[in-house]
């Protein structure tokens, strides 16, 4: 393929992690506000499979974009598990 075409492409995929990472701030705004906007079943499951992603990204692709985009979004998953648990228990 073309070298061009390639960096473009690269390029645009590493805006979108940090486009994505950005759609995950408001919910985490949210959180921290003490407002239960997530769904801890579905922060939980996108967690895991963000955690074997960013596994999958170290050791099999070793893609550096691909490592910030999955690591990334890992940790937004994370946080927002976190926030959204420390909501329930804080209710309590």
């Amino acid at each position: 393929m073309n070298e061009t075409f390639i960096y473009i492409l690269t390029a645009i995929y590493g805006i979108c992690g940090v486009v994505t990472f950005a759609g995950f701030v408001p919910t985490m705004i949210d959180l921290w506000r003490k407002k239960p906007s997530a769904n801890i079943s579905t922060y939980a499951l996108w967690t895991i499979t963000m955690f074997f992603t960013t596994l999958y990204a170290l050791f099999i692709n070793k893609d550096l974009v691909f490592i910030g985009v999955a690591s990334a979004q890992l940790f937004a998953c994370f946080v927002i598990l976190v926030l959204r648990i420390r909501l329930n228990y804080t209710k309590k």
